[in-house]
């Protein structure tokens, strides 16, 4: 699956958890696709990963977070919806996820 509005950076811990971090500021006309590439990786994590979403220091092998936030500049005169959204999406697994999440999405 080509990620066309997610950009992921990955940063690891001592204890070699991952973190996934991307950013995406679209117009309100691209927003329904950035969350629905959000939402094939959140599917893919729970079927891969079936039951074991839970915070990594519980004993979870994955686990995410999600901010959408909308910023409404108006208008434009042309009646063109001109709002933004900006949808922060960080998704945090042990090594054996990071490593099935690299190859699912062709990440280095």
């Amino acid at each position: 699956m080509n990620l066309d509005y997610l950009d992921f950076d990955y940063s690891e811990d001592a204890a070699g958890w991952g973190s996934f971090d991307a950013l995406a500021s679209t117009l309100a006309a691209h927003h329904p696709a950035v969350l629905a590439q959000v939402q094939a990786v959140l599917d893919w994590a729970n079927s891969a990963f079936a039951g074991q979403r839970a915070p990594l220091d519980e004993g979870g092998e994955w686990d995410h977070a999600l901010q959408v936030l909308r910023e409404r500049p108006g208008t434009a005169a042309s009646g063109v919806d001109t709002d933004r959204y900006n949808v922060s999406f960080v998704i945090t697994g042990t090594p054996a996820f990071c490593t099935a999440f690299r190859e699912r999405f062709g990440l280095c």
